[in-house]
């Protein structure tokens, strides 16, 4: 085998299928998935563990493969010809190689993504903080590169992203971005939004907030003039502040509920369901911080926020559910996919 021709040949073909990834590892046949379902590539023969060597030695540089063989893990990006950029998991199962490649989409707008415009007026913002978030592999950072292309093709400001790894790269137009990619560029997340207060930033895109320190800093940051974007693996906006509150301990969580009030913009979580004409389309929840909920997230009631969110049209929130009844009355998705993404069955079917 060939590793070169034959990564390219896998890529190729998950640009031509409309595929999101390609699944690959040693004693199974190639695998990628479309529209949410895996197909496996029958025509090839199951991999050898020679040849995901030599795969992992075509996407990696040597000193890059030398760590994931320490490491036995390792997240990296991979750029296709020039044409298409990759995030790539590279992971042992069983003692042997195995690597997933997602493939980077072209930035898109938020119109093409389907996605409401109050997502506009959000990333248009001078300073807080605004997050969003969902499972794996439903948009999340699609989204964000949006809100990042519309304030770099609007405004002259100075943006840096702090990513591992670095998945869109965005061509500056009327903003200065700097693009920071953690193992590279900086030691780790916390390091770096640290140095963004030495940068004159404007705006800060967090790729995720893994730690204490690291969401310490960024809601400070949002407090302090800056516009800051960022992620969370939850399902909902309660969800997420209790997520983001519970990881401090006790004696620090009144402290970051106070700074947590007063920074936070709003939370957008999104799903991608299946589309009756084919491919995804986005359902989603958005809390917007107004007063009412940032006394909710004072006094230690979280749990009532879903109510706030339900009965908050007017003020431009979003509930899901209301979310999915909109897709299902136009024809995107079936009631059977609504009620399988809904975080309240029972309240949509009263709804339909």
């Amino acid at each position: 085998m060939d590793p070169k021709k034959t990564i390219e040949e896998l890529i190729l073909n998950v640009i031509r299928e409309g595929g999101s990834d390609l699944h690959l590892g040693a004693g199974r046949v190639p695998a990628i998935r479309v529209f949410g379902e895996l197909v496996f590539l029958v025509k090839y023969q199951p991999l050898t563990p020679q040849d995901m060597v030599g795969i992992l030695n075509e996407l990696l540089p040597k000193e890059k493969f030398d760590k994931f063989v320490n490491n036995q893990e390792l997240d990296f990006s991979y750029d296709f010809r020039g044409e298409a950029r990759l995030r790539g998991n590279a992971f042992f199962q069983k003692g042997l190689m195995c690597v997933v490649l997602r493939l980077v989409p072209k930035v898109k707008t938020l119109a093409e993504l389907n996605l409401p415009p109050i997502i506009a007026d959000m990333a248009r913002k001078k300073q807080g903080f605004f997050l969003v978030v969902g499972p794996v592999g439903q948009g999340k950072s699609t989204t964000l590169s949006a809100m990042v292309n519309l304030i770099n093709n609007e405004q002259a400001r100075s943006i840096v992203t702090i990513e591992d790894p670095i998945e869109y790269v965005y061509t500056p137009n009327k903003s200065i971005i700097n693009q920071r990619e953690v193992g590279i560029d900086t030691e780790d997340f916390h390091t770096a939004l640290k140095s963004v207060f030495r940068e004159d930033v404007n705006v800060i895109l967090v790729g995720e907030m893994r730690t204490p320190e690291t969401i310490s800093t960024a809601v400070s940051a949002g407090e302090t003039g800056h516009l800051v974007l960022s992620t969370l693996h939850t399902n909902n906006a309660s969800q997420t502040i209790d997520r983001i509150i519970d990881s401090f301990p006790g004696n620090q969580q009144d402290q970051i509920r106070t700074q947590l009030s007063s920074s936070l913009l709003g939370i957008f979580s999104q799903r991608l369901i299946p589309r009756i004409a084919g491919g995804l389309i986005p359902a989603y929840e958005l809390l917007l911080n107004n007063n009412a909920v940032a006394n909710l997230i004072r006094e230690k009631r979280t749990h009532e926020i879903d109510v706030v969110i339900e009965t908050g049209s007017e003020s431009g929130m979003v509930d899901l559910n209301h979310s999915l009844m909109e897709l299902v009355r136009a024809g995107e998705i079936s009631i059977e996919n609504a009620y399988q993404y809904s975080l309240n069955p029972k309240g949509l079917e009263r709804m339909l």
